[in-house]
């Protein structure tokens, strides 16, 4: 019984790394200050990735993360259910401005976390790296969802 357990969180884990690999992958800069911080993220921009999120993951690169793209301006909330890793949040308006930052996000937490007000997106990312980097509230997210970037 405890080795067919195993073997179903193993299938579960290995289902849940394999729906990532088909998740499109963009550059994405934040301005903090004078610096300006490059990432590689993962677009979740549909239902079943925005459900799916950054579940099962064992790791996470310092320069990678998952933009949440909601495609409109609205309530959101985010929780850790079956996230392995710590994450930081940051919820952007619109415009690709950081309206709030959760930090290290408790891995498997249900507790609903969110900034109380309408965004955009959302970009988790590494547990810690908000604070490493320096982000904050107030911070701008370059990417083409915001309008704010080139090409």
């Amino acid at each position: 019984m405890i080795r067919f357990i195993l073997a179903f969180a193993a299938a579960l884990s290995v289902m849940g790394q394999l729906a990532f690999a088909q998740l499109a992958v963009s550059p994405l800069s934040i301005k903090s200050g004078e610096d300006t911080h490059p990432f590689t993220v993962e677009m979740a921009d549909t239902p079943d990735a925005i459900r799916q999120g950054l579940m099962f993951r064992e790791s996470l690169a310092p320069d990678a993360g998952m933009l949440f793209d909601f495609g409109e301006v609205r309530a959101a909330s985010m929780w850790m259910k079956n996230t392995l890793i710590p994450l930081d949040m940051l919820f952007i308006d619109a415009s690709g401005e950081v309206i709030a930052v959760a930090r290290n996000a408790v891995p498997g937490s249900l507790r609903s976390l969110g900034p109380g007000v309408p965004v955009r997106a959302v970009l988790e990312i590494a547990g810690g790296r908000a604070k490493e980097l320096g982000i904050a509230p107030g911070d701008t997210v370059t990417h083409p969802i915001f309008g704010n970037a080139g090409g």
